[in-house]
């Protein structure tokens, strides 16, 4: 893909892009793809009556559940054009395969490429890259493919194992860390312990994924103020997923994850599938751009965000979204309180004592939302129960049921072997409809 600068162009011009490459989308799907010309069929739309953005809702919209069902109707090239397979983690269900041809990978470098520019990235940094590249994991190829084209530095470590991380920082002397927030923690308590002077290593920068870094407000939440105080390296906060083969990155003014306008078209949409107004709540809705193999239409996310549209104080012009305050089919309702893990997760990063956490959401008997919440900690004791259990009450009025375990055996709860991120929550609600 050619640089196309799309980020400094007018509101106007934007639209008028995304406009012309959704019209070449949709030509492309009801030629190539068998799952769209049985929707466009069902719904009686052509191409030719989609002309604009807006018209978009003269369609319904595609559903992990349609994914996981139809995957190979999705497929829109031969198996020999297939060059790459992921999978997505599987947070909320069964892992959906993505297959990926030669310009998919291309446009996931060129979508990683402007990742790294937006966050002031150079040829002359050194990314150290803190997640897997295997395990069919797309971030960790994109990260990849993204610093080579960028002409960067890129040392592939791997996740976990601080030891080996902070050898490498003495071998290498990156300059960019790109890992999941919570192990930068990890990397600062191994250093501490070890006499690593790491205030004042090479390391300028991290590049944070799997984890929100900031509040509602933009402000840090309590894992980033964590981070913050202890060592004085500017955070970037990163969104995407395997779907979208795209990611929304925040830029230095910390305001939202800039969208890549000619790789996504996103709605907002409110519990009625409505769209919402700049600064409102409610469900990102994707649509791809110049993917090949399986382009995407109006594919509901499931992640719960507001979008902004004014310009960014860096200059660009492209709509921007919210931290992601969580995903619609985990809101829990519990005790008249409506809330999302990541307001359990803010409150439990504020606990010195808490060294881990799993949250587990079941159904009791009278078929209501419960909360149980393992807690790893060095010692267990009653007074520590109650102070934990104020501070829920105190924020949000109402008071979990915490079960304390040992951190080693909790550990390997919250980080399995086959997983690649941390498994803070467990939804085991059973539907009662």
């Amino acid at each position: 893909m050619v640089d196309n600068q799309i980020d400094t162009f007018t509101i106007e011009q934007i639209n008028l892009f995304q406009q012309q490459e959704l019209k070449k989308l949709l030509l492309y799907l009801a030629t190539n793809s068998p799952f769209y010309k049985k929707v466009f069929a069902a719904h009686n739309v052509t191409p030719d009556k989609i002309n604009t953005i807006e018209d978009l809702q003269k369609l319904p919209f595609t559903t992990k559940e349609d994914l996981q069902k139809y995957s190979k109707d999705f497929i829109c090239v031969p198996p020999a054009a297939i060059i790459d397979y992921v999978t997505t983690s599987g947070t909320m269900g069964e892992p959906v395969t993505i297959a990926l041809t030669d310009k998919d990978l291309d446009r996931l470098a060129y979508n990683e490429y402007n990742s790294f520019r937006i966050t002031g990235g150079s040829n002359a940094d050194i990314y150290q890259l803190m997640t897997t590249m295997d395990r069919r994991f797309m971030a960790g190829l994109a990260y990849f493919l993204g610093a080579r084209r960028l002409g960067a530095g890129i040392v592939r470590v791997g996740n976990g194992i601080p030891e080996l991380q902070w050898d490498t920082i003495k071998r290498i002397s990156p300059t960019v860390i790109i890992c999941v927030p919570s192990f930068i923690l990890k990397l600062i308590e191994y250093a501490e312990s070890k006499g690593i002077d790491y205030k004042n290593s090479s390391v300028k920068k991290a590049i944070c994924i799997g984890e929100p870094l900031r509040n509602e407000d933009f402000s840090l939440n309590t894992l980033g103020k964590k981070i913050a105080d202890k060592w004085n390296i500017q955070l970037f906060s990163t969104y995407a997923s395997s779907e979208m083969a795209a990611a929304f990155t925040e830029c230095s003014a910390g305001q939202g994850g800039h969208l890549q306008a000619d790789l996504l078209l996103i709605e907002i949409v409110d519990e009625h599938d409505q769209p919402v107004r700049s600064g409102e709540t409610g469900e990102l809705v994707i649509t791809t751009l110049g993917m090949e193999a399986m382009p995407l239409l109006r594919f509901k996310t499931g992640d719960i965000c507001r979008i902004y549209t004014e310009s960014c104080s860096c200059g660009r012009h492209t709509p921007r979204i919210s931290p992601v305050l969580g995903r619609k089919k985990q809101l829990i309702k519990y005790k008249g309180t409506t809330l999302y893990p990541s307001y359990l997760y803010d409150i439990l990063d504020t606990i010195d004592q808490v060294h881990s956490y799993q949250i587990e959401i079941f159904t009791n008997n009278i078929g209501t939302d419960e909360i149980l919440i393992k807690i790893g900690c060095t010692t267990f004791s009653e007074s520590l129960e109650k102070e934990i259990k104020d501070h829920f009450r105190a924020k949000l009025r109402v008071t979990p049921n915490i079960q304390f375990e040992n951190i080693e055996t909790l550990n390997k709860l919250v980080y399995p072997e086959m997983s690649r991120k941390p498994v803070k929550f467990i939804d085991k609600r059973i539907s009662l409809t």
